[in-house]
């Protein structure tokens, strides 16, 4: 096989893997009843593409999605519902605030605005920071909200990714049950790997 036939297998084997990946998703997702599945699919899902990034090309895909699934259905499923109870304040305190006249209270509209928009930039890191580091739910949620505000360009490269890869679902929408959630997943998972590495080398660094 010469070098342009390997590159163009190498190319159909990532397609095939991020479609299957994506499939699995989805099914998953399902058999929790999407409320119960989605938290534990998705930390599945990060989980596989993590050693992706990380060179671990010839895992396999299925043995390890599923194996997470099952380990992390309880823990997983708890960070989901903290994450939805604080969007849910968050909306709520926007509701609120937005539909009232006081002086004093529109004082809180924009930090209110601010603090939405660092709660939504941090959960990109969420999922990308429970895979990658053992620690406990509180100091998943602390470190997103960290390497968010630490890492300006990363995030910035991560939102343009994102954005790419939603017009390219918008002109070819039929791709999107096949590849949207794990093109994504893959999209943050890889530039949130970058962060990673510059708090890995800041710890040798102070060691």
């Amino acid at each position: 096989m010469n070098g342009q036939m390997r590159g163009f297998y190498k190319v159909a084997e990532w397609v095939l893997n991020i479609a299957y990946l994506n499939i699995l998703w989805i099914a998953f997702t399902l058999v929790g009843i999407v409320i119960f599945g989605l938290f534990p699919a998705t930390t599945s899902m990060f989980t596989v593409i993590r050693k992706w990034v990380l060179g671990k090309r010839d895992i396999p895909i299925f043995q390890t999605f599923w194996s997470t699934y099952k380990k992390e259905i309880i823990k997983s499923n708890i960070l989901g519902l903290i994450v939805i109870a604080v969007g849910g304040l968050l909306y709520l305190d926007f509701s609120y605030v937005s539909e009232q006249e006081g002086f004093f209270i529109q004082l809180t509209y924009y930090p209110l605005i601010i603090l939405i928009v660092i709660y939504i930039l941090s959960l990109l890191y969420v999922f990308p920071v429970y895979v990658h580091y053992d620690t406990k739910l509180i100091h998943v949620l602390k470190n997103s909200v960290l390497l968010m505000i630490m890492s300006p360009f990363i995030t910035i490269m991560l939102m343009t990714g994102l954005v790419f890869v939603y017009f390219i679902m918008e002109f070819l929408p039929g791709l999107t049950p096949f590849f949207a959630a794990s093109l994504f997943s893959y999209i943050i998972m890889w530039s949130c790997n970058f962060a990673f590495n510059k708090v890995s080398r800041f710890q040798k660094v102070n060691q």
